[in-house]
Order: structure tokens, then sequence, then C-alpha cells
């Protein structure tokens, strides 16, 4: 009996702050963000797979994303549960107050100090309590956190990365298909950086943006077909969402920190602007009242804010890494610092009760129900859900999973789902080569 005790705690040991190893849950889930897809950009483009994916499952009339309005912070709160004051990833750029020194969005993902300061993505988590996972350009899929890295990973090398080209759209969904038919992972998280970038380019009404909504349909289409190609259709949960809308920007009576009276630049110790409509800045030392009296209510399109007198709705305040000033613009209006350097015809980033920064929500699978279509609600409860249909243990999180229960299938474990058959559209596959 001694030895056998002896035996038992020797294990113990050895396993103590291992990951918990057990059996896959069976069901699979894939995660997919195509950026920059407003909640109405399927209502002036024809969109068959995204149609019929909804009648398949489950659609969101749309969801609303935390503030700020960005990619990286807002891929965050999908993945961790919580308010960007709360995971502490408040801009797309990695900064530092004291040298000055900032770092592109391409840079920045492979920042782990930036990522990693105190909320484990839900790759983590699932890699913790024994599954595997993966992610595929996803922003976060860079970093090590806590020692530790996605089981799985490939990242973009660039900023001259060719996000529209949608023969590597195709690609990329093969090797995720892989990832699960051949790695056996459990769980893979898909980018996809349009149609925010041909959004931000010429702009959410435009052409161009219409032609690539159809795009992203035609890559649903093709997504779905791999899946039943693959035998997984009854195995995998397949959520499509996105990080925020995108809005005309407007190219009249334009905000211009330099033009503002008694405002200087000399008064300013650190400033973050010419990102869109979002500004943040740190007033050298005794010079705050200064320059926020100087800025609020210098320009009508302009809001003005002490970082602790922020409306709480925002949940973009209580950390450390924000500054004491924030500033944003209205709808359509981008802030200008020092010089006009911002051209683009549409951006993002504003007040997320503006109606075009809302985004999508669709799910199909097995766990979900069938021909439903939910109200409105906020991403940061995406979180819960994902960690549900895994079957894990959530990290403390901001969301609740009572807000997305309704979406599933009472008998979850058992509810098949017909077999796939892509639409006739899909089935003539239109590849463009072009790199937007």
């Amino acid at each position: 009996m001694f030895v056998f005790l002896s035996l038992v705690a020797a294990f113990l040991a050895l396993t103590a702050g291992a990951p918990i190893q057990r059996a896959s849950t069976g069901h699979k889930l894939l995660l997919v963000s195509f950026d920059g897809f407003r909640w109405n950009y399927d209502q002036d483009v024809d969109t068959p797979n995204l149609d019929t994916m909804a009648r398949d499952g489950v659609k969101a009339r749309y969801i609303t994303p935390p503030f700020v309005t960005q990619t990286s912070p807002i891929h965050f709160t999908l993945l961790t549960g919580k308010y960007i004051e709360n995971h502490g990833v408040i801009h797309n750029m990695w900064f530092n107050t004291s040298s000055g020194q900032k770092l592109s969005y391409y840079k920045t993902q492979g920042m782990s100090d930036w990522w990693d300061n105190g909320s484990l993505p839900i790759w983590i988590t699932a890699q913790r309590q024994g599954l595997k996972t993966g992610s595929l350009y996803f922003p976060g899929g860079n970093a090590t956190y806590q020692g530790e890295q996605v089981h799985l990973k490939k990242v973009e090398k660039s900023f001259l990365h060719p996000y529209g080209n949608e023969t590597e759209w195709r690609q990329n969904i093969d090797t995720v298909m892989r990832w699960f038919t051949e790695d056996n992972l459990d769980f893979v998280a898909l980018y996809f950086g349009e149609p925010d970038s041909t959004g931000h380019k010429f702009g959410p009404e435009s052409q161009e943006r219409k032609d690539m909504v159809r795009q992203v349909d035609r890559t649903v289409g093709y997504l779905r077909q791999r899946i039943q190609e693959s035998k997984m259709t009854s195995v995998l949960n397949l959520i499509i969402t996105s990080d925020h809308g995108m809005e005309t920007v407007i190219k009249e009576n334009e905000i211009y920190l330099r033009n503002v009276a008694n405002f200087s630049f000399q008064d300013i110790q650190f400033e973050l602007l010419d990102y869109g409509p979002q500004g943040l800045l740190i007033p050298k030392p005794g010079k705050l009242e200064k320059v926020y009296e100087a800025l609020n209510n210098s320009h009508p399109r302009l809001h003005v804010y002490k970082k602790e007198e922020l409306p709480q709705r925002f949940h973009y305040s209580n950390n450390t890494r924000i500054t004491p000033l924030i500033l944003y613009g209205d709808p359509g209006y981008v802030i200008h610092g020092r010089l006009k350097l911002q051209f683009n015809k549409g951006e993002h980033g504003f007040d997320n009760e503006d109606m075009n920064m809302k985004t999508i929500f669709r799910a199909v699978g097995p766990a979900f129900k069938r021909g439903l279509e939910v109200e409105p609600f906020e991403s940061v409860n995406i979180y819960a859900l994902l960690c549900k249909l895994l079957k894990i243990t959530p990290e403390p999180n901001d969301g609740s999973l009572s807000v997305t229960q309704e979406m599933l299938a009472t008998n979850a474990d058992m509810q098949m789902p017909q077999s796939y058959m892509p639409e006739k559209s899909d089935m003539q596959i239109q590849v463009d080569v072009s790199t937007h």
C-alpha cells in the first residue's frame, strides 16, 4: 500500500500545473471573421450562401462591438469575452508613452507584451483543458501568453499582405480543413482582411465594396462545400462574424487639431493621432486643464473627455494604458493632428452606438437551431458561447451565455443538420487573382 501511495504521489507531482488531458469533445468549432463586414452589407448585394447559412442555422439581426471599434481590440474581446478596458489591448498599435515609439498594426501582432497582460485568449484556455487549437491570420494569434502559444498558426508576414486574393482565401480554407481532419484540431480561428480594406480604400457605398461582399459570399459557399467534402457537417460548428462596420468619411468641415485656438502640440507629451476618428493624448505635467479647455467644444463634431469622465457605456477608461485625454469624432469625421495624413474614403473607430459600426453574426452546425433570427446583442458575449461549444471552463469575463443560449438546440449533441448543398452559383468557382 505504501508503494502504491508513493507512486500516486509521484504521478501527481509530475502532472501538477500541466494541461488537463482529456478526449476531444467530438464537436469541433471554427470561428471566422471577415474584417469590416457591416451589418447590412448583405442587403444591397445578393448573398445566396450567407442566406442559406442563415436558413440552416442562426442569424443575429446585428451585433454591437465594443468601443473603440478597431480590429485588434475587438478581436481580443471575441477571444477573451472582456471589454477593451479589461483585456488591455486598447489600440491596433503598440505604443510606449515614455519613448513616444509606436508600431504598426502588423508589427504589433508580434509584440507579446501588448497582448499578454493578464487575459488569456480562448486558444490557451482550451489547450490547458486538453484541446488542440489553431489560428490562421487571426489577430492575437502570433503572441505568446504566459509562455504558451497557439498549437498551430499561420501569421501575416508584412503590411503588403494581399488581403483580397481569392485564391489564397480558398487555400487558407483548405489548410484549416486539413488542420481539423489530419491534425485533429478542436478549435480554429480564421481571419480574412476583407471587406475592410476595400471599404477603407473605396468607401462602404462603392461598387468595389459590393463586389468584395460577393467574393466573401462565394468564399462562404466554398467553406461550407469543403466542410461537407471533409465529412464534417455533423461534427463542426461554424460561426461567422466580424469586428466592426464601416462609415463613409466626410470631407467637409474636417477636424484639424493644429487649427484649434489656444492649442499647441508643445503642451503634449505623447500623442496617438491620425488613426481614424480616435485620438489619445498625454499633456505635459501641469498642462492637462489647458489642453482640455482648448480642445473641448473646439469643433462641433469633436468629443473630448478626461479619462475618468468618459461615459461608462464605453468601457474604455479603467486601464493604465488609456491616456488622460480621449478624443473621438462623430460618425464620418476623422481627426487630423499636425498634418493631413488620412485619405481613406471609409473608416471605423467611431462610437459603437453608430449603426454603421454594427456587424454580423451567423452560426450553423449540430449545436445550433435552424432558421432562427435573434435580436441584436453585444459581441462581448460570443466568448461564453465559444466556451460552451467547446465544453471548456471559461476564464472570468464580461459576457454571459444567457444572451446566446436560445440559439442552441435543445439536445445539441444529437442535433444533426441536413447535409449542406451549395448554391448552384458556388459550383461555378470564380477566382479573383487580384491583390487589393
